[in-house]
């Protein structure tokens, strides 16, 4: 199993990383436990030391599972990381009841890696107003948190500011090399690398559509490789990026287990002729967007209640990757007034666009193409 060393706190892990977000489920969506629990086994005896969970995921159900099945190795082993629900807190004096109660469901007596999850604009000003770095801190001095970081999900500018704000010992982006040029991308990288902050990494195979691409992309893959799987290629991809420590997939199925652990067992990063493959390959997928909406949600929020960049991101979605149907089933499961037939052309959410995109008119085509 490939590891990586951090070097400033004097610890390695292994470079795929756990992601317990996706567990099979059984028949009533409750975790398949049984499954997930030789799908765990396996990744840890084969050398997986990184297993990342977080207080929402399989709506509360992860963190208790994933304590139950830890509980069989030696707690040095492995680390563990978990996530403080921002959106969910409204004091420091709840924050930290909601993080003693993560140590319960995870029957654990300190977290190696905490995040403070899926930070924003919004949730970042409640970090500051809360004083929840400082409490983070506090519980570090008494041994129940190892590493503090964060993961993020916003625009470059903001990621510049939480980074620069505190000394963090890790922080986790979504990096994979179809999303390079958004939220904090590339430069979040470089700026990331300047401060010396390792990179956890999360999305590299954007949510499983780098696994299955159209018939004309795959073959630019499988005539270089033609053993190689898809989501190896985008896995690799990450792991060449400089300051990557850890990888995060969210794992499904037992298939998906073995093939992320036959990449990592005998892993090299990507030479410069297949760097340039992956380059042409995500460029012939961009060629293929409908509009250049970057989901940066300016627009937002609608006087009407119509989710713009979420209209856009399956409408392009499902033109990058062919695949009607899982993306006009995405949108035929919104609430009908976050449709874009819901619009009633008031032109506000032009006049905040920085993309200057003709939001009006590129909803009626969403329409046209998803409903007509």
């Amino acid at each position: 199993m490939e590891n990586r060393k951090f070097d400033k706190l004097g610890i390695e892990a292994s470079l795929l990383g756990f992601g317990c977000m996706r567990f099979p489920l059984d028949e009533k969506g409750n975790i398949e436990e049984v499954e997930a629990e030789k799908m765990l086994d396996l990744a840890i005896e084969s050398g997986v030391t990184y297993i990342d969970t977080a207080y929402p995921y399989h709506n509360g159900d992860s963190e208790p599972f994933v304590g139950r099945v830890l509980k069989k190795y030696n707690r040095e082993s492995f680390k563990l990381a978990t996530k403080l629900p921002v959106w969910n807190i409204h004091s420091q004096e709840e924050a930290r009841e909601l993080f003693e109660s993560q140590l319960k469901r995870l029957d654990v007596e300190y977290v190696d890696f905490y995040l403070l999850h899926a930070l924003d604009a919004k949730k970042w000003q409640k970090i500051k107003d809360y004083h929840i770095i400082d409490m983070c801190e506090e519980l570090r001095r008494e041994g129940k948190i190892r590493y503090l970081g964060f993961s993020f999900h916003d625009e470059f500018n903001v990621f510049e500011e939480i980074i620069k704000y505190h000394t963090w010992e890790f922080c986790q982006l979504q990096l994979n090399y179809m999303d390079m040029e958004i939220q904090a991308g590339q430069k979040g990288v470089n700026l990331a690398n300047e401060l010396g902050v390792p990179l956890v990494v999360m999305e590299p195979i954007k949510g499983g559509s780098l696994a299955s691409l159209p018939d004309d992309v795959t073959k630019m893959f499988k005539d270089y490789n033609p053993e190689a799987t898809l989501a190896s290629w985008a896995l690799r991809y990450v792991g060449t990026l400089p300051g990557v420590k850890v990888i995060l997939s969210g794992m499904s199925t037992l298939a998906q287990v073995q093939d992320n652990l036959k990449t990592f067992q005998n892993y090299q990063n990507l030479s410069q002729e297949e760097l340039d493959i992956v380059n042409k390959v995500a460029e012939t997928l961009h060629s293929r967007t409908k509009n250049g909406c970057t989901g940066c949600s300016y627009c937002m929020p609608c006087p009407f209640g119509v989710d713009i960049p979420s209209n856009f991101k399956y409408w392009n979605n499902c033109f990058i990757y062919d695949d009607e149907a899982l993306f006009k089933g995405k949108y035929e499961k919104m609430a009908n007034e976050a449709k874009a037939s819901n619009c009633k052309e008031c032109g506000a959410c032009e006049k905040m666009c920085p993309q200057q995109l003709p939001i009006r008119e590129d909803l009626k085509r969403v329409v046209k193409d998803f409903e007509g």
